[in-house]
């Protein structure tokens, strides 16, 4: 059996559940992997078969998405061409997290496209969800990278496709360590933003503030 392992590369969290969850799927099956987007700060440290610029979203500077900017960054025709050139024959399946490129040429093609992704848990009725509803946040997570089926990743399991977060097992072996101070990790927000908040609640503490897209760590407000 061969499949092709499917990553979208905007953030962090797609590549870091990657590189847990490939090496377990090659012990039985062979793995090919797709990697599309530009704005991923943690490598995969696996080989890549297929690459591709795909459709990034860029972070705006006081939280979520920046959706003019990503639409203006976006070349759907690459895109549309991406899609139809994939080949996807010699796969058995394709496993998906949030990579619209994979995602799109299944459609296509009618093969089998399953999700593993945090966005798919968003898409349940079960799964908590703001009052007032961002409806092209919703149109957005459904047809992206469209799928039948799938499984989700959340903070609780709140229906049964739904999964608790996979953790790199580097972490799970670390002893936290209780200290005065809090690391917060925000980085689609502006720093002078969050210091402007952070600032009362830094009054007997310190505030580490740690952006990874910058790829530095700041001590903000000491003790």
């Amino acid at each position: 059996m061969k499949i092709l392992y499917a990553i979208q590369a905007t953030g962090n969290g797609h590549i870091t559940r990657a590189k847990e969850l490939i090496p377990y799927l090659q012990k039985n099956i062979e793995v090919d992997v797709l990697l599309s987007g530009t704005s991923a700060d943690v490598e995969l440290g696996l080989p890549v078969r297929f690459y591709f610029k795909g459709l990034s979203f860029v972070f705006g500077k006081n939280g979520g998405i920046n959706f003019w900017k990503t639409i203006l960054q976006m070349n759907f025709w690459r895109f549309l061409k991406d899609v139809k050139q994939l080949p996807l024959k010699e796969y058995d399946f394709v496993i998906n997290d949030f990579e619209p490129i994979s995602a799109w040429a299944c459609i296509l093609r009618k093969k089998h496209c399953i999700a593993m992704s945090h966005q798919y848990s968003l898409l349940n009725k079960n799964t908590p969800k703001p009052k007032n509803k961002i409806r092209l946040s919703h149109l957005i997570l459904k047809y992206y990278a469209p799928v039948s089926v799938g499984y989700g990743f959340h903070f609780k399991p709140y229906a049964s496709s739904i999964y608790t977060p996979v953790i790199q097992k580097e972490l799970k072996s670390i002893n936290p360590i209780k200290k005065n101070y809090f690391v917060v990790y925000l980085p689609a927000f502006e720093d002078k933003k969050l210091l402007a908040y952070y600032q009362n609640f830094t009054k007997q503490i310190g505030l580490y503030f740690l952006n990874i897209q910058k790829k530095n760590t700041k001590l903000a407000m000491s003790k």
